[in-house]
This record gives structure tokens, sequence and C-alpha cells, in this order.
């Protein structure tokens, strides 16, 4: 059952008490975002590190599914404790080998059409910050491969709704696409974004119909770039400041936590864990 936000709200989200230890134990990965998901006011604890690790341990297949830019998600995939990472909301994904000392890529674009497609974006980017005052490009926008980030809050004075909307309709008055998360408006040339990525990874990776499996995995949001995962993932979970964006929610995930941020994907681990016998992490 799809859960639309106009047709539910918070309050009919299901607890996350109320996972069952069956679904937890049919387990086999864990997607998640990492803004506001994993994270609390822009900094990574240790607690959510910790968690990526132990679930990692307990022989799961952990997979951050984020907006942040190719740059990030490279060291991202080299140095925490996951199996590969899909970043720029789904324009790309990595895997370290460590063994053959290679990173393992997958793009939608070939290079002449990203370059083409960046000059594009280049003038977009003009544009928005000529009509939208406050807004910025994003700190991490010299590491992005294949989009555009509008800062509304993350470095810049929170923007309202009304300038949100403005960058959102600027980006599909061109042609693009664009995803609001809960700190930039992410819009790209080119018809992706994190589940579409998210089933290619899984399958040429390894070798997963995500069509066949999606029971079986659970993925951790907060904001609107999450909904396309919130819709297809029946047992999908969200950190409670998902709340936040009720109005702006083409779907909402199953499950809730009761704390906001990365306190919240903790609670979430720790239920998974605890459901399959291993140790919680404090």
């Amino acid at each position: 059952m799809t859960l639309h936000a106009h047709e539910t709200d918070f309050a009919e989200m299901k607890p996350l008490a109320s996972l069952s230890d069956e679904t937890c134990g049919n387990v086999i990965g864990i997607l998640t975002d990492i803004d506001d998901t994993i994270t609390t006011d822009g900094r990574l604890p240790a607690s959510s590190y910790a968690m990526l690790e132990r679930l990692a341990d307990n022989g799961l297949l952990v997979i951050p599914i984020t907006g942040r830019p190719a740059g990030w998600c490279d060291m991202i995939a080299r140095f925490w404790p996951v199996a590969g990472i899909v970043g720029e909301n789904g324009a790309l994904a990595m895997r370290y080998d460590g063994k053959a000392r290679k990173m393992r890529r997958l793009t939608h674009m070939d290079e002449a059409t990203r370059l083409k497609n960046r000059k594009r974006l280049d003038a977009l980017s003009k544009t928005i910050l000529d009509d939208v005052k406050g807004a910025a490009l994003a700190s991490d926008q010299q590491y992005r491969e294949a989009d555009l980030a509008i800062d509304f809050c993350e470095d810049v004075p929170p923007l309202g709704k009304t300038d949100i909307d403005r960058i959102t309709d600027h980006f599909k008055n061109s042609g693009a696409k664009c995803k609001v998360s809960s700190i930039h408006v992410n819009g790209w040339f080119g018809d992706w974004d994190k589940l579409s990525m998210s089933r290619r990874f899984l399958q040429e990776e390894f070798g997963i119909d995500l069509n066949g499996s999606k029971n079986k995995f659970i993925y951790c949001g907060d904001s609107p770039n999450d909904a396309p995962m919130f819709d297809f993932f029946p047992h999908a979970c969200g950190v409670a400041n998902v709340a936040d964006f009720l109005d702006r929610m083409e779907a909402l995930p199953r499950y809730i936590a009761p704390s906001r941020g990365a306190e919240g994907f903790v609670e979430i681990g720790n239920r998974i864990l605890s459901a399959r016998g291993r140790r919680s992490v404090r």
C-alpha cells in the first residue's frame, strides 16, 4: 500500500516498534539517505557511524543513497563501512573493490552528454541565483558531475517555501528534473532518480533483482527526494523529521522512528539488530 502525503498524515505512519521481528530477520540490506537521516545538524555522530559498521558486520548490505556529490561518494565508498553508494540522486553509483584496488562506477551519461548538460546547468544556475535572492550554489557543487545543487538552508539563512518553489519552477520550466532534500534543491537533465540507480546498482554489482527482493530491504530517509524509495519499499522507515515535509511528500514511509536525524537512524538500526539477536548500539 502506497502512503501518499495528501491521503495520510504523520499520525497514520506506523511506529517503528511495530516493525516485526520476522521482517527484520528477513532483511538482507539497509539503504539509507545521509543528510538529516544519519546526520544531525550537519554532523555525522559516532553513534551513526558505529551503527553502519554494526549493520555491515551483521552481514547486511549497507548502501547510502544520497544527493551528495560524486567527490564525496568516492571517499565514502573507500572509507566507510558500506558496500557501495548511490550519489547525486541516482546519477551515479560507486563500489570500491579493496582486493583489486579499483573503484567500480556506474553512470547514466557518457562524457559528451555530461559536458553538454553541464553547460545547460551552469546557465540555469545563473538564472536561479539572479532571481531567488538568498539562494546559493551548494558548497559541494564543485565536486558534482551530473547535477546542480541550490542551497536553501545548509550554508545560507533558511529560505521560505515560496522561494524554494521558485527554484523548483526554474528547473521544471527548463525541462530538468528536480528533487528537494532537507538542505538543497537538486536538478538535472536526465531520466533517473534514487530508485532507478538503486535497481541498476544492486542488479549489476550484487546480482539482486530489487523488484523481486524489495521486502528484504529497509530504506531510511527524511525528505521529499526520498519519496520514490518510500513509495517502492514496503518496509521503508523515516526518521521523525520526515514530518517537517508532509506538505511536499509524494509518498511517506510505512514506519516512523521516535527521534530525529541520527538518533532516529540509530533507533531503526537497533530495532533491526535487536530482532536479529545482536547487541544494540548505545
